[in-house]
């Protein structure tokens, strides 16, 4: 007579397997819809937390359904790992964003110039919903900056305006800064003096002036600025403000560029903010670390420091 023995059955393990499936369908689902602008940053990120809590659910049910499979050998082994699998995307991202969370300071605003902020030419419509951000920025939250990216700061570059903007739209638009509204921007036209002048050669033959390396524009240090510093920008100032979005997740950020003109050379200052919520999680400090790079190795050939 033979004897059978039927294994039990964890119905945790295979609980586990579902819960994973649809927190990992929720996340991409969620995901995209974002990424390509059909649903906005708080909804984005409650439902995101949703699938963080069906993946955490995920891994419970995970853990009960391995530990009945090692002690009465119960059915469910497959399932419960795949539930960790699926469950993993979600919970990585919610790790990197605890992560960031707990080591940047809790501010939303950034800027390269923080006693002389670019001002904003407008102010971006949104609704907020719970993702509401402080309406003004304070010294305290500068000073956090400063300490947080003590080498984020503007360049000085030994060159004419309208060559350094034109550098500055160009790169603007590879790091994908839609522009939306500009001041001053008349101020960049070339004077006729600065065009190319022509010599008559010996032969008869005109001759144009090339360019020569000494006009190649020149990163120099912020000089100390005076106590006495202006609040609210200057006349001769040229803004660009746009946005721009992170390339994974699609964050919203509001961007404002200024230009000025100092004693034959021209100051690039960036202002970046978040759209939605109290912190950036650094993202803001990032994108304008990655466009004043890419600006020095547009003007320069090579990346700035």
């Amino acid at each position: 007579m033979t004897i059978r023995y039927d294994r039990p059955v964890s119905h945790a393990a295979y609980l586990s397997g579902r819960l994973g499936q649809f927190a990992f369908l929720l996340f991409v689902v969620v995901l995209v819809a974002h990424r390509f602008g059909f649903m906005v940053t708080p909804y984005f990120v409650a439902l995101m937390l949703m699938s963080v809590a069906f993946a955490v659910l995920a891994i419970l049910f995970a853990v009960i359904g391995l530990a009945r499979l090692w002690q009465v050998a119960a059915k469910g082994g497959g399932a419960a790992v795949k539930g960790i699998v699926y469950a993993l995307p979600p919970l990585l991202l919610f790790g990197f964003a605890t992560y960031d969370y707990l080591r940047y300071p809790p501010i939303h605003d950034i800027s390269t110039d923080v006693i002389d902020a670019p001002p904003w030419l407008e102010t971006a419509a949104v609704d907020q919903l719970w993702l509401r951000r402080p309406a003004e920025v304070g010294p305290e939250d500068r000073e956090a900056q400063m300490l947080a990216y003590p080498a984020l700061t503007g360049r000085r570059y030994d060159g004419a305006l309208d060559r350094v903007y034109q550098a500055v739209s160009k790169v603007a638009q590879q790091q994908g800064i839609g522009i939306v509204k500009t001041e001053g921007v008349e101020k960049t036209e070339a004077d006729i003096g600065d065009l190319p002048a022509k010599t008559e050669a010996k032969d008869g033959e005109e001759e144009a002036v090339a360019d020569t390396l000494d006009n190649v524009p020149v990163p120099l240090p912020r000089p100390e600025l005076e106590e006495e510093a202006p609040l609210f920008g200057r006349d001769s100032d040229v803004l660009l403000q746009g946005e721009i979005r992170t390339l994974v997740l699609g964050l919203r950020f509001d961007t404002i560029i200024r230009l000025r003109e100092e004693a034959e050379t021209t100051l690039v200052d960036i202002r970046i903010a978040s759209r939605y919520g109290p912190h950036d999680l650094g993202m803001g400090a990032d994108l304008a670390e990655s466009y004043l790079k890419a600006l020095d190795a547009e003007l320069l050939g090579i990346a700035g420091d």
